[in-house]
């Protein structure tokens, strides 16, 4: 099959492996975004690494060019990024997201993106992430609370402005849906670049009673010079094995699964 259709690093484009281990090593630190501290209603964010280089061209041949076979490598960091956190990230009155049950809410798509791609690529990020991060021990969840209402556009090449309003009223949500009460929530998203789509799914989900407590992406595209870097545990591997971890559905009225692993 290589020889018709070789494999290539979803990184660097070399060939032999969809994520080479030099792609692997390079990707991150990862960081605490600075770039949107002071803005309201933003949570804590953990970004994997910078929007540059391997990481990017990863997250874009994943997202647009229908190579599904990355979301392995790319949840492996996400999963890294948040046991690498300091305590204080996602903390639930002052108890680390991990030592209690965590549920994971994807950013929403627009349908027509979802449609066009053929896959919720931040959902699948989310549940392979909390399959990872049960591997170690914690019992986290994914609930697909929210969902985006028809209309808008792109917004890629917005500014901070025009992304608030093509936003603003859109992002509604799946009540039967929601995670259950008592849980620490993190939002899951791809790319953060002004803030604008975290602050509208923390505001929908404040209406409906949950409170978000941090944020984790992939890429930071804020542009802010400032990093905080966070450490990598010893031996977390950026594009492992995919650990086993017991599944179960749960499934909230006749609404929208929620998943969680234990």
């Amino acid at each position: 099959m290589d020889l018709v259709l070789p494999v290539v690093c979803g990184g660097c484009g070399a060939a032999g492996r969809s994520w080479c281990a030099r792609c692997a090593t390079g990707a991150g630190p990862p960081r605490l975004v600075c770039g949107l501290r002071g803005l309201a209603a933003v949570p804590p964010t953990l970004a994997v690494g910078g929007y540059a280089g391997p990481l990017r061209a990863a997250l874009l041949a994943y997202k647009e060019h229908g190579r599904r076979e990355l979301a392995a490598p790319l949840a492996a960091m996400l999963a890294a990024a948040i046991l690498a956190a300091p305590p204080a990230w996602g903390a639930t009155g002052g108890v680390a997201p991990l030592a209690r049950p965590c549920w994971l809410v994807p950013a929403p798509s627009r349908a027509a993106a979802i449609r066009s791609r053929g896959i919720d690529h931040v959902l699948v990020l989310a549940e392979q992430v909390a399959e990872r991060l049960a591997a170690e021990g914690g019992s986290v969840g994914v609930s697909a609370a929210l969902r985006m209402r028809r209309g808008g556009r792109d917004s890629v090449g917005l500014d901070p402005a025009a992304r608030w309003a093509n936003l603003r009223g859109r992002v509604l949500p799946r009540p039967a849906g929601l995670p259950p009460p008592g849980v620490t929530v993190l939002l899951v998203d791809d790319v953060v670049t002004t803030g604008a789509t975290l602050r509208n799914c923390v505001a929908t989900l404040a209406e409906a009673g949950v409170t978000v407590r941090g944020a984790l992406v992939l890429c930071d595209a804020t542009g802010s010079r400032d990093a905080e870097f966070v450490g990598r545990r010893r031996n977390d591997t950026f594009g492992g094995r995919l650990h086993a971890a017991r599944f179960a559905q749960v499934r909230a009225g006749s609404g929208e699964p929620r998943r969680g692993w234990s």
